[in-house]
């Protein structure tokens, strides 16, 4: 039987009625040995609502072939429990934990079916974060340390309960949920397609290009347009702009934390000087504006050409040398490295994705295992480092941001201003009863967005996966043995998103 429809990251959407019906338990043992092997991780994995109670929709990915696996199942008996795919591998928990929430679906073996997102449509509104169920500990010497959900400064909120043997963190604890605002549900309701790209946009404040790249990704597909060459330049040099700000600002952030404010003041400077080029390029220091679907209202010109060469170029210098000094500071690698381990295998065992994942050797970037527009052909070759630790993340960070401006340069010196980029078309049809989905290397990492249309060509189903919600994981298997004054280092090495997670 074929448990399996088989495209890529390049192909147009898929009809709904090529994807596989098979049953469960043959999914569950195919899955069973199949994930032992760490090519293959899962994309997406949702439900929806049907007439006969649920269907079941499942995205692979296999990273050695590039080929992406779909696949759906409508269980006759869901509410009595479905045998749990978490208890083949962990990194199944989230997608599961999600289902529970909102269909009330018992997973048999699931080790802990917590709220992930306390969605205001919940099937239990009994479940409150008041009442979340955090991990305890029996013992006199251990004590709790509560930290949010209300942080310093301008931040998200997100909660963090420590279990401490003195300064030694045993357990933490992530409780999230606090910046829930229906994004899913609202790119149903609203059909407008340049309100979805605005709320695309919205996902995760600091992703703005990149989620907005995957929205247009699943649109062009439903409506069976290719983006011509000048346009896949273009968006690959607004995200890998994205990339280096943000990077710049993880670099600046790390040594604040530590008290080196010389680098801080020189990343944010350099900083600046990217997310002014974006507003000057779009009107946006964020790269709003920038990614619209089938065209752009920003087509690049001669002297934009220039001026972001010349900022990209100034700014790969300049953070070239603060990365050479960092390199050098014995004192910052002193509180660095080793600190904050993640092994490899626990990153395939969580299902890692993104720069993180690139830190402990884990090979997770889809720009080269999965690669859309002009990526399919620059032949990406991913920066891995090997000790998982806060340097390694901040390592990959400092190499990235090198790349990123060649590939930047690269683009700019393939680009032709001739003026036959479209504009943005917000009215094209969409193909019915079809699955699109997109996959796209976001600065954090992994982004996949899903969209189901209905007989209309409307979009029925709209599903969203940041790659904050597997790395949140990540963070508290980094603290575990560590002193809890170096929370603050490893939670911003890592840099994860409350609202991309909680959207």
């Amino acid at each position: 039987m074929k448990l399996y429809h088989i495209t890529d990251n390049r192909a147009t959407a898929v009809a709904i009625k090529d994807i596989p019906v098979v049953e469960y338990v043959d999914l569950y043992n195919d899955l069973k040995e199949r994930m032992a092997d760490a090519r293959y991780h899962v994309g997406h994995y949702f439900a929806v609502e049907i007439t006969e109670g649920l269907k079941f929709y499942m995205i692979l990915l296999d990273d050695q072939t590039s080929e992406v696996l779909i696949t759906s199942f409508v269980p006759d008996y869901y509410a009595e429990g479905l045998a749990s795919l978490s208890a083949i591998h962990p990194q199944f928990h989230p997608f599961e934990r999600e289902m529970h929430e909102l269909y009330g679906i018992p997973f048999d073996s699931h080790p802990w079916l917590k709220p992930l997102r306390f969605s205001h449509d919940r099937r239990d509104k009994n479940s409150t974060m008041e009442s979340y169920p955090f991990y305890t500990i029996d013992g006199e010497e251990l004590h709790e340390v509560n930290v949010g959900p209300i942080h310093a400064g301008i931040i998200e909120p997100g909660a963090f309960r420590f279990i401490c043997d003195g300064e030694q963190v045993l357990h933490l604890e992530i409780a999230l949920g606090y910046q829930h605002r229906g994004v899913e549900g609202e790119m149903v309701r609203n059909q407008n397609r340049l309100r979805q790209t605005l709320l695309a946009e919205s996902t995760a404040g600091d992703t703005a290009v990149g989620h907005s790249t995957a929205y247009v990704e699943v649109v062009e597909k439903l409506a069976g347009k290719q983006a011509s060459k000048a346009l896949n330049l273009e968006r690959m040099i607004a995200i890998e702009l994205e990339r280096i700000a943000m990077h710049l600002a993880d670099t600046g952030a790390l040594a604040t934390d530590i008290g080196f404010q010389l680098y801080q003041v020189a990343c944010e400077a350099l900083r600046t000087v990217t997310i002014n080029t974006s507003q000057a390029w779009c009107g946006n220091r964020f790269g709003k504006s920038v990614i619209r679907p089938c065209g752009s209202n920003h087509p690049l010109t001669s002297d934009k050409i220039a001026m972001i060469r010349k900022n990209v170029a100034d700014v790969r210098r300049r953070y070239n040398e603060v990365r050479e000094d960092i390199l050098d500071d014995r004192t910052l690698l002193a509180r660095f490295e080793q600190c904050g381990l993640v092994p490899k295998s626990e990153m395939e065992r969580i299902g890692g994705v993104g720069q993180a994942a690139r830190a402990s050797g884990l090979l997770r970037d889809l720009r080269a295992t999965h690669p859309w527009g002009y990526y399919a052909e620059i032949k990406h070759e991913a920066i891995l480092k090997h000790d998982g630790d806060v340097m390694s993340r901040l390592g990959t960070r400092m190499d990235e941001v090198l790349q990123s401006a060649d590939y930047i340069e690269r683009a700019l010196a393939e680009y032709t201003p001739d003026g036959n980029i479209p504009a943005p078309d917000y009215e094209a049809e969409l193909a019915p009863e079809a699955l699109s989905f997109s996959l796209v290397e976001g600065w954090r990492g992994e982004i996949c967005h899903v969209a189901l249309t209905d007989n209309q060509g409307n979009i029925a189903k709209y599903k969203i996966k940041d790659p904050s919600v597997h790395n949140w994981l990540g963070l508290a298997i980094a603290v575990r043995s560590e002193g809890i004054s170096d929370f603050p280092i490893n939670n911003k090495s890592f840099n994860l998103s409350y609202c991309g997670h909680d959207l």
